[in-house]
């Protein structure tokens, strides 16, 4: 089989679209506008999965990034009860995305840290993954990386508390995750040794190497060296999934170009992509021909 290209979170067109609220604007509110502010961004942003679901399936993609933000609040008393009443309607939503065979991953934000030096941002950390869990629990998605929530190494020279910390998570939590390499604090080989002793799966995402290691090519033999043994910490190496974007001012620079121009070749063989380019459904249909061509 041909790579599946993922599409992330949104569209660059109105058609995928999630409603969201600052805690600011919240916390001014009534304790019950505030339940019924979240009651309503809560059913719309179902909604919008719902959508996504049906878009993806008409589109032939088979990866979605859920935001992590779908459901503001759920990680604390704020909406963590709301989101469990939702629990039949979720059942459902994740019903039909395995009935329309698409595959289902959530990407937290930076605030978790699971190296840090702080007890407390530790724990909240973990509050912020249970979150997750609960969201691929609710949607009946397997406690596998097949449901994966990937996250980076965090505070960097660090990989033993980071290994600790994994250790110590709740089962929902360590058997979905995955670990993926940076710009700065863990390059690909830093965060593959964290995947070895931890037990969890590596995210490898190519322009991350190629800026932390200043390379000029996608083609440099370390990035096919590191995408092989990346997939040898999969379990199932057929659920290997991995990440690419291009750099938007130049091949090195960090931030996203629109679409993907330059593909590693190694990720012909690769089974998963997420495609983080700015145009979202924009850059997996200029990818079309290359994802047909590629061997699989």
């Amino acid at each position: 089989m041909p790579p599946h290209l993922g599409l992330v979170c949104v569209t660059v067109s109105n058609e995928i679209k999630y409603r969201t609220i600052t805690r600011k604007r919240l916390l001014e509110q009534s304790p019950d506008t505030q339940q019924k502010l979240l009651d309503d961004i809560y059913r719309s942003n179902i909604q919008a999965f719902d959508t996504a679901m049906r878009y993806c399936e008409r589109e032939n993609i088979a990866l979605y990034r859920i935001p992590s933000s779908i459901f503001p609040f759920a990680d604390d008393d704020l909406g963590r009860d709301l989101l469990a009443s939702f629990a039949d309607t979720l059942a459902r939503s994740g019903a039909r995305a395995r009935e329309r065979n698409i595959r289902l991953v959530m990407h937290p934000d930076q605030f978790v840290v699971l190296s840090s030096d702080s007890e407390n941002v530790v724990a909240n950390s973990v509050k912020i993954l249970q979150m997750h869990a609960d969201i691929m629990e609710l949607l009946g998605q397997p406690r596998t990386p097949w449901a994966l929530l990937e996250i980076h190494g965090g505070k960097a020279n660090r990989t033993d508390k980071l290994v600790e910390n994994i250790g110590r998570l709740p089962d929902a939590i360590r058997c979905r995750l995955g670990l993926e390499n940076d710009e700065y604090a863990y390059s690909a080989a830093e965060i593959h040794e964290a995947c070895l002793q931890s037990g969890v799966p590596m995210v490898f995402d190519a322009h991350h190497h190629i800026v932390h290691e200043k390379l000029d090519s996608y083609d440099d033999p370390s990035v096919t060296e590191w995408f092989e043994k990346a997939r040898a910490t999969w379990a199932v190496p057929e659920h290997q999934l991995v990440h690419i974007s291009n750099g938007r001012e130049s091949f090195n620079d960090r931030q996203h170009a629109d679409l993907i121009e330059t593909m590693p070749a190694s990720y012909a063989r690769a089974p998963w992509i997420e495609i983080e380019a700015k145009s979202k459904e924009d850059a997996i249909a200029r990818l079309r021909g290359w994802q047909a061509a590629a061997p699989g």
